[in-house]
């Protein structure tokens, strides 16, 4: 491996030219792919293999041309102050509202409030439901405007109108946030690198793989059904790996230029060392993303996918497009310790006494808190562990749900009229439950959906039960279910447990199925399904990450530690969302408009995606105490030495990849939001307590044995080379021939 991105690395160095011709011919190409292809919206939704989606199939069967898991909207519509909606006026107003809106070339229904009975015991509210032939996710913007436009007619008849419902989903934007997190990041670069070149190069080929990634995911979006969302998630994501990976290549680059060598050996040795610990990292992120194929959710599956694959174009930018980037760069990127004069450079090392050109350097701090912690590795392993514990804490109380337009800002009409649909008809409204009841195999169809309504008025929380509606045949009927607590709720949940509890004893006595769905049933069994899913994918993904670490560690107990640490750091960062985004502490600082339950997704797409970060980490900064251990070094030396090379690094991609994350927390869409958060506090456990203190520390308490591996595993394992042995014995003729003289020049 060590040998092969070697001359890889010099290849791209000498043929740079072509090498920066492919890949800026891909860019465009990308980029006039996705300037020609057709807009697409949101991904459509589906959760195979659930209740809630045999309902809707069943019901778009049985009631053809209904498109049950169509786009709604709610038009609530309230009185002014002191009036009715059954006054003349007002009722007039509402009436030409629905008769516009039952023009729309895609709705398929229009309910009028007085005909429905959809107004409010005390009269001031009431609401028309409308319903497209097409998922909100695919509705035409003319629609939107249509809806909006209606609604904007009875505002000026004096009415208060606000439009619930999932019809006028908006495309999430991210704000300013998201510049400022970029920002941070070149801020970090230069004063890492201590030049403006060298911190550009890694912004400049992460914006590149960046910008091929989104740029393929909209040009295939349409084609593939890849929302905005997945975007939204491939850019997060593959802009903080792509800035680690090229950040790790160029840190490396100008090591071996300290260390005498010319700059294309430079480049193929940093292609072979710090690239097989990228192409490692890499893999473990890549490992974790499209794991999520395994919830089955094929919403989640496409965004890993998308995501994966913009992290594979940063690994395979960082070890071509940077060593060729690099070789164009010249003199311009100095040796490690060497910095642009106005940054106070000029003031080289000290040589030693003996002159053989070793600089006698000081300690920096990455060095001094390893020996700290190889002194004191208890003390270090116990504070670190009983305070992500401690953060931990919160994530006891987790409770999952998806967010439905109660957890929309209050600024926004959604929000607006789900409030006012709870204070007319209660909170239950907002979320009804469609019970579907297939009589086809029933000897007395009506009998059975008698016998069903009876049984669900009667059950604790149910305020009201409509008739049943029938299709042609007679043989299947929807039943509408308002419970008294709000959708996101327990007790909405315990309600469609209670109702599908009882379709055994009901199917034993008339032979129909029942079945629940709607929205809030939808959200409840994806919620199951995640739930369930969690030890699956956790087993796979760890799983195979741990061998994949055992292969490059040549370890059993640093792979294992690696997982055991991680675990640590993804159970602290769900205590802090849990802490934000469901008890609201610091809510006002993060945005958090409302609290509430936290996304369903959350703790799985956290383990995935934090896990495949954490192993970067881990890879980054284990690989130099490997390489020093293989090359002779004590154990607790070896983790002295990594750090000295790699903490530095280390801590400047974790505040990178922070300030990242942290900018997709200005996001209008709550998922983003809560993702962006949740990754950025992932981090920073994760490097700066986990990989920073308990790793040392679990290393140094094992010594020797930490590199122990069984002997027959020894033999049965491929020999990867990470730690670069292989390149001993190429270009060290190379060393120190050409330092001098470019250093002159520079």
């Amino acid at each position: 491996m060590a040998t092969f991105l070697y001359k890889l690395g010099r290849l791209a160095f000498r043929r740079r030219h072509f090498v920066a011709l492919i890949w800026v011919a891909l860019l465009t190409l990308a980029g006039v792919g996705a300037a020609s292809a057709p807009t697409a919206g949101s991904s459509s939704f589906s959760i195979p293999g659930t209740e809630a989606q045999k309902a809707f199939d069943l019901l778009d069967q049985r009631f053809p041309g209904m498109n049950a898991d169509g786009a709604t909207a709610r038009v609530v519509f309230k009185a002014p102050a002191g009036e009715k909606m059954a006054d003349a006026a007002n009722k007039a107003a509402v009436e030409r509202t629905v008769k516009e809106l039952d023009t729309g070339s895609e709705v398929t229904s229009v309910t009028d409030p007085f005909k429905s009975r959809s107004v409010s015991k005390d009269g001031t509210i009431a609401y028309a439901q409308v319903r497209y032939e097409v998922s909100g996710m695919e509705l035409k913007d003319a629609s939107k405007d249509a809806l909006e436009d209606a609604a904007e007619g009875a505002r000026d008849s004096g009415l208060t109108v606000e439009i619930g419902g999932d019809a006028l989903q908006a495309a999430p934007h991210t704000g300013s946030t998201e510049i400022i997190g970029i920002a941070v990041a070149a801020v970090v670069l230069v004063i890492t690198f201590g030049s403006l070149v060298s911190a550009g190069l890694p912004l400049l080929t992460a914006l590149v793989g960046v910008g091929i990634g989104v740029a393929s995911i909209t040009a295939l979006a349409s084609a593939l059904d890849l929302g905005t969302t997945t975007s939204t998630l491939a850019m997060m994501i593959g802009l903080a790996v792509g800035i680690d990976y090229a950040l790790f290549i160029v840190s490396r680059y100008r090591a071996e230029l300290a260390e005498g060598r010319d700059r294309e050996e430079a480049a193929g040795r940093a292609a072979g060392t710090a690239g097989s610990a990228v192409v490692f990292a890499g893999l473990t992120v890549v490992i974790a993303l499209v794991g999520l194929a395994v919830v089955n959710i094929p919403m989640l599956t496409k965004m890993g996918v998308a995501a994966a694959g913009t992290v594979a174009v940063a690994v395979l930018i960082a070890l071509t497009m940077v060593p060729a980037l690099l070789g164009y760069a010249g003199a311009k990127v100095r040796p490690a310790g060497h910095k642009a004069r106005w940054m106070g450079g000029g003031r080289g090392a000290a040589k030693t006494p003996s002159g053989g050109g070793v600089a006698a350097e000081k300690p920096n701090m990455g060095t001094r808190w390893a020996r700290f912690v190889v002194r004191r590795p208890v003390m270090v392993l116990l504070v670190a562990v009983i305070g992500l514990g401690a953060a931990a804490i919160p994530a006891s109380s987790l409770e999952l749900g998806l967010p439905d337009d109660g957890s929309q800002p209050t600024s926004t009409t959604q929000r607006r009229a789900y409030d006012l649909l709870s204070e007319g008809f209660g909170p239950g409204s907002n979320g009804p439950l469609m019970v579907v009841v297939d009589a086809k195999s029933a000897g007395d169809p009506k009998a059975a959906v008698k016998q069903v309504s009876d049984e669900v008025k009667d059950m604790k929380g149910v305020v009201t039960v409509t008739p049943a509606t029938y299709n042609k045949a007679g043989d299947t009927a929807m039943i509408t279910v308002v419970t008294d607590s709000k959708p996101s709720s327990v007790a909405t949940e315990d309600v469609v447990h209670e109702i599908r509890g009882a379709g055994p004893e009901i199917k034993a006595d008339s032979d129909a199925n029942v079945l629940v769905t709607g929205a809030t049933a939808m959200n409840i069994d994806v919620s199951q399904k995640l739930d369930d899913a969690l030890v699956p994918y956790l087993v796979l993904v760890v799983g195979l990450a741990f061998l994949l670490l055992i292969v490059v560690f040549r370890s059993v107990l640093v792979p294992l530690k690696a997982a055991l640490g991680f675990l640590l750091s993804v159970m602290a960062a769900l205590g802090a969302v849990v802490a934000v985004f469901q008890w609201g502490w610091l809510a006002d600082v993060v945005g958090v408009e409302e609290t509430g339950p936290i996304m369903s997704m959350m703790p799985i797409f956290m383990v995935g995606v934090v896990f495949g970060l954490a192993m970067d980490y881990e890879v980054f900064l284990v690989t130099r105490m490997r390489e020093a251990y293989v090359h002779g070094e004590r154990p607790g030396q070896a983790v002295v030495t990594g750090f000295r090379h790699g903490a530095r690094v280390v801590t400047a991609a974790a505040v990178i990849m922070m300030a990242v994350f942290a900018g997709f927390i200005g996001s209008s869409e709550s998922m983003v939001k809560m993702i962006g958060f949740g990754l950025a506090v992932a981090v920073l456990f994760d490097a700066f307590v986990v990989r920073m203190a308990i790793v040392p520390a679990v290393l140094a308490l094992l010594g020797d044995k930490a590199w122990w591996l069984p002997k027959w595993l020894d033999r049965a394992l491929p020999n990867v080379d990470v730690e670069g042995e292989g390149l001993r014995t190429h270009g060290d003729a190379a060393k120190g021939t050409k330092r001098d003289e470019e250093l002159v020049r520079a």
